[in-house]
């Protein structure tokens, strides 16, 4: 347990740290993968519970079991469990705190049956988890627990000194079991559909290799809700530590930069007990499947979208490819065309402005998620997030067509270069697999990346799947990614009469239609009438591309918000003469003044597109 040991440092002693005292936590969670998700999502949420007065004995007792996880021991122990999380808005405004609900911190390897003293103490209730979507030893294919891996084995051969989370899990559920101490709550944090489900094929597969009537007990005893959990973390960089200090007067060695957004849906079934998480935000629910696949189908989809095709064209941030024109118009396609029919109906969830909001995140240039972070570890990701709206459309009978040209981004990025001839470094736990595969495609074996059946399962063998990959991987080849980009996006509409398409649909197709053109010269009429604001923002966007192109651009609006966002100067024109103008970036309130726009009216100067 930290007991303030080192009450002088700038976290402990700073205008940013926790309120409440922090000698009255006690530990009432063990948590496994203390990263910097847990610590900007669940660890937060308990720190907010206790900044109300609640929760003293819900404090975390974080446990690293890899080898990299030495360096979050140090870092925790020298600051007394705490650190800074630093709130990245769009606007540039840094919102900095400092999260006190961590009340201690156990390296695995350094003492395990230090580790399984606290899981089996009648005061520990909750064991929650974030050890990643691959840290659960499931075969994708199967859905199995994978019996055969070593830690697996060593954790049943060895109970007492486990070397993987469900050992440990297992071992500490046994001897309370022994000692009549109720089990706790097993409750997963990670990015999977139904992460309780599959925490607990794990941890039973684990007991039933060494005790099956343990794995019983826990099957009748043990809860493991399911919840679905959302908040953009990039990783932490050097330069965060540095503007930490600099900024704000934080000596942190592990800071952690999130998003302003937050989300956690959580099933209310508890075994022995829960913090008054409601009370803090956390939605409870009785069923937390329309939501985690929701998440899953729609941002984590998204995600991958962004990092495959983003890295082929190549760009390095989030931020970039999500204001991509482009990349954005494919995987708004893909979200409308074939992610969105799949799911349930979403309770409280307006579905497309759900979607708005999504891109509204991703273009958060302060947050600077790279692409490659996004794409670490695709061949996990690719099959949780991807393949199974893939599967339903199939099964449904639906196009398949931008789900499959996605996975040709993905497998021309493993190829490892980008189209410009830039290096793709593929950081992936079946990197050698896929870059092997990926280099007997490039030799012209279309099928080799998708034949993987691990990641892809039966979806090689499927016809419709294949005819659909491989056009697209040819396409892009022959084409490049932005023309296969803009091809997809607009797919649905050319067989279409314009007058059925919406504003936006037009606006767009007129503007596509402009970046095909070779014209040095191009006119718009209210281009923005009759569409929404994110219309207008995608609209301003294509409009920076084609000015970017060198091409000059009048456009005939009233529009005060597509002036502020894609415009350089105004001219003012009155009976056919012009009667005035105006720079935007250097004279807005003349500009206001001859919209006829009110003082009140907002826009968004501020995040103007060049």
């Amino acid at each position: 347990m930290f007991t303030t040991a080192h009450p002088d440092s700038s976290l402990a002693a700073s205008s940013y740290a926790p309120a409440y005292d922090r000698s009255k936590l006690s530990t009432g969670i063990v948590h496994f993968g203390l990263g910097n998700f847990h610590r900007a999502h669940q660890a937060m949420y308990l720190d907010r519970l206790m900044g109300k007065g609640l929760a003293f004995d819900w404090g975390i007792c974080g446990v690293g079991v890899m080898p990299q996880d030495a360096k979050m021991r140090d870092v925790m122990t020298s600051q007394d469990g705490l650190y800074t999380l630093v709130l990245k808005h769009s606007d540039g405004t840094l919102e900095p705190r400092v999260i006190g609900s961590i009340s201690n911190y156990l390296f695995a390897p350094d003492d395990p049956s230090a580790v399984l003293d606290v899981m089996a103490d009648p005061a520990t209730h909750i064991v929650s988890l974030t050890v990643t979507e691959g840290g659960y030893n499931i075969d994708d294919e199967t859905g199995e627990f994978k019996t055969t891996s070593p830690g697996a084995v060593h954790d049943a051969e060895h109970r007492d000194s486990p070397q993987t989370a469900f050992g440990f899990i297992v071992q500490a559920l046994a001897r309370r079991r022994e000692r009549g101490v109720p089990p706790f709550t097993v409750m997963s944090c990670d990015n999977l559909p139904g992460n309780g489900n599959i925490a607990r094929t794990a941890v039973l597969a684990q007991a039933r290799m060494a005790d099956p009537e343990l794995a019983e007990w826990i099957e009748a005893k043990v809860a493991f809700p399911n919840c679905m959990v959302d908040r953009i973390t990039p990783v932490t960089t050097p330069e965060d530590i540095e503007h930490v200090a600099g900024e704000f007067g934080l000596h942190d060695g592990w800071p952690v930069t999130a998003e302003p957004f937050e989300q956690w849906v959580l099933e209310d079934r508890f075994t022995d007990g829960r913090p008054p998480f409601e009370d803090a935000g956390v939605q409870m629910v009785d069923d937390v499947v329309p939501y985690e696949l929701m998440k899953l189908r729609l941002l984590n989809a998204s995600h991958q979208s962004l990092a495959h095709w983003g890295r082929l064209i190549p760009q390095v941030f989030a931020h970039e490819s999500a204001a991509d024109a482009d990349i954005q118009a494919f995987t708004r396609a893909y979200l409308d065309r074939e992610a969105l029919p799949t799911l349930r109906p979403v309770p409280g969830i307006d579905l497309p402005a759900y979607v708005n909001t999504l891109f509204e995140r991703f273009t958060n240039a302060g947050i600077a998620d790279t692409l490659a972070r996004l794409a670490q570890d695709a061949s996990d990701r690719m099959p949780k997030f991807v393949l199974p709206t893939v599967r339903d459309n199939l099964a449904a009978g639906r196009s398949v067509e931008l789900g499959a040209a996605m996975c040709a981004a993905w497998a021309l990025g493993c190829e490892g270069r980008a189209e410009d001839g830039s290096q793709i470094v593929v950081d992936d736990q079946q990197g050698e697999a896929l870059v092997a595969a990926a280099a007997r495609q490039k030799d012209g074996e279309d099928t080799a990346f998708v034949s993987n059946e691990l990641v892809f399962g039966s979806l090689g063998q499927d016809p419709r799947f294949v005819e659909a990959f491989t056009g697209a991987l040819k396409a892009i080849r022959e084409k490049g990614a932005r023309a296969v980009l803009r091809e997809l996006a607009l797919s649905e509409a050319a067989a279409r009469h314009p007058a059925t398409l919406s504003g936006g649909q037009k606006q767009r197709l007129a503007v596509a239609a402009c970046l095909a053109a070779d014209k040095r010269l191009l006119v718009f009429d209210e281009p923005t009438s009759g569409i929404d604001l994110d219309g207008m923002r995608r609209v301003a966007r294509l409009l920076g591309r084609l000015a970017a192109q060198g091409r000059a651009i009048l456009v005939v609006t009233h529009d005060l918000e597509l002036i502020a966002c894609a415009c350089d100067r105004v001219l003012h024109m009155d009976g056919g003469r012009v009667v005035g103008q105006a720079s935007v970036r250097d004279d807005f309130d003349a500009v206001r003044t001859m919209t006829g726009a009110s003082a009140s009216v907002q826009t968004e100067r501020k995040e103007k597109h060049p």
